[in-house]
């Protein structure tokens, strides 16, 4: 550390904090993968999944896709909070445009990261995938401009009998979903 600090005026020392940068929370089964767009003088090409009989390739967990899916978030929607507990569903998120904050929790019983929270942003400016196992729960809050949402299941959506549970916005605590305003 410097030996040069600055001294402020009182009134504005007084209201000083510091931003802390602690490690993310693990969670069991959770996982990101950067995707890589390859730009040229008249657009980008962006690989999203590579397959084979056995399902996804070159990626760091398994899932065999069984539907693929886009959800369009008008800007500031809060889609909180899911969870697939009927049966098993793991899915495989990319957002294409715009941006999510995402909040993941684990309420599997017998994880050994139960009770974990972690947050992710994810942009259409530098795609990722985020990998959301069965009984995680998990939600997003669209930035200003909305968000596309591209993601691959290993389940398909049955309009008959939804695996589609809900838990409250809030219930992880209505400060998760705040701006940060600092």
């Amino acid at each position: 550390m410097s030996e040069h600090r600055v001294q402020l005026a009182s009134e504005y020392s007084q209201s000083l904090t510091f931003e802390s940068y602690p490690a993310q929370s693990h969670i069991e089964g959770v996982w990101v993968h950067a995707l890589k767009k390859n730009r040229s003088g008249n657009g980008a090409f962006m690989e999203y999944l590579r397959l084979n009989e056995a399902g996804v390739q070159h990626l760091p967990g398994s899932l065999v896709p069984r539907q693929i899916s886009v959800s369009w978030a008008d800007p500031r929607r809060i889609n909180a909070f899911h969870i697939h507990v009927k049966e098993e569903q793991n899915e495989i998120w990319c957002v294409l445009a715009g941006r999510l904050t995402i909040w993941l929790v684990d309420c599997r019983s017998d994880s050994k990261t139960q009770g974990a929270k972690r947050k992710f942003i994810l942009s259409g400016e530098q795609p990722m995938l985020l990998h959301i196992p069965s009984g995680v729960a998990h939600g997003y809050c669209a930035a200003y401009e909305g968000a596309t949402l591209l993601y691959s299941m290993d389940a398909q959506f049955n309009i008959q009998d939804p695996n589609e549970g809900r838990l409250p916005w809030d219930l992880f605590g209505a400060d998760l979903w705040q701006d940060d305003n600092g």
